[in-house]
């Protein structure tokens, strides 16, 4: 999302602590989040947010009846291979999440958006500058 074109100087990844299944539907408000904040602040050509996992798993359920006659009704764990609910992204540990190119003034709205970001997702998340220098925070 935002300038797909122009190159930026500083680029802070968000990355996971802890291995996990992050759902689709986290990848995306976690995407909303931290997009909102950088729209608003900085303008759509000023920042370049890039998703850096894609949800291939395919999460599934197998329904059981509950309730008087379920258990005439319910065919419990036979043929148990599930009804698609919704897909989700395996992710290792310190594998990163999503990554923000910037300009160098806009370092504290870009640090905030990510961390807004990642308060979304179900693993405890880390920023790290990958390339750039990062001002100081005084």
């Amino acid at each position: 999302m935002g300038n797909l074109s122009e190159e930026f100087p500083v680029e802070i990844s968000l990355l996971a602590k802890e291995a996990c299944q992050i759902r689709h539907s986290a990848l995306e408000s976690a995407r909303i989040a931290a997009n909102r904040i950088l729209l608003e602040e900085l303008g759509i050509s000023n920042y370049h947010l890039k998703i850096r996992v894609y949800p291939h798993e395919v999460l599934r359920e197998n329904k059981q009846a509950t309730g008087a006659g379920a258990d005439r009704v319910s065919q419990g764990m036979r043929n148990a291979f599930g009804k698609p609910i919704g897909t989700a992204a395996k992710v290792r540990t310190g594998q990163k999440l999503m990554t923000l190119m910037i300009n160098p003034a806009s370092f504290r709205m870009a640090k905030k958006s990510l961390l807004a970001a990642g308060q979304k997702l179900p693993t405890p998340i880390r920023l790290v500058v990958d390339k750039g220098q990062e001002l100081s925070l005084n």
